[in-house]
């Protein structure tokens, strides 16, 4: 048996119109939005009363996707990333190629981004900058050039 795909990346927001505005402004398209629930979804996340609404979005290419999801049921927990450093343990950030840097972020900037450190060149192959999404979602963007 062989791994098939990476099949998506999940992220839990606070503001679901607010991520898929963002992550429609990035270039990802909305593929579909649906309200999960019931005996499945408990038995899979391992909560009880799930109930939560989702938009998946996909990249242009169509290889990868992001499930966004806004629990209704039970209360979302924590306070998400926030401002956590970068040297944080766990799953920090989602990277996307992009092929302007600095018009994408200037594009996400009226969506709530917030570079993290500066824009950074590495050897003269690509240009790496990190920022703050909605919900404190840390984003990687990077253009080879």
């Amino acid at each position: 048996m062989a791994l098939q795909r990476m099949d998506n990346t999940g992220i839990v927001v606070d503001d679901l119109a607010a991520a898929v505005a963002f992550f429609t402004e990035l270039g990802m398209e909305l593929e579909g939005e649906a309200q999960i629930e019931g005996p499945w979804a408990d038995q899979c996340v391992g909560l009880e009363g799930v109930r939560c609404d989702i938009a998946m979005m996909k990249t242009p290419d169509g290889h990868s996707r992001l499930e966004l999801a806004k629990y209704l049921s039970p209360a979302p927990t924590g306070d998400g990333p926030g401002k956590t450093p970068h040297n944080t343990v766990g799953m920090h950030r989602v990277m996307f190629a992009v092929d302007d840097l600095d018009d994408t972020v200037a594009r996400l900037r009226p969506h709530g981004a917030e570079i993290v450190g500066e824009t950074a060149n590495y050897q003269d192959i690509v240009r790496i900058c990190y920022l703050r999404g909605p919900d404190g979602i840390f984003v990687g963007l990077s253009e080879f050039l």
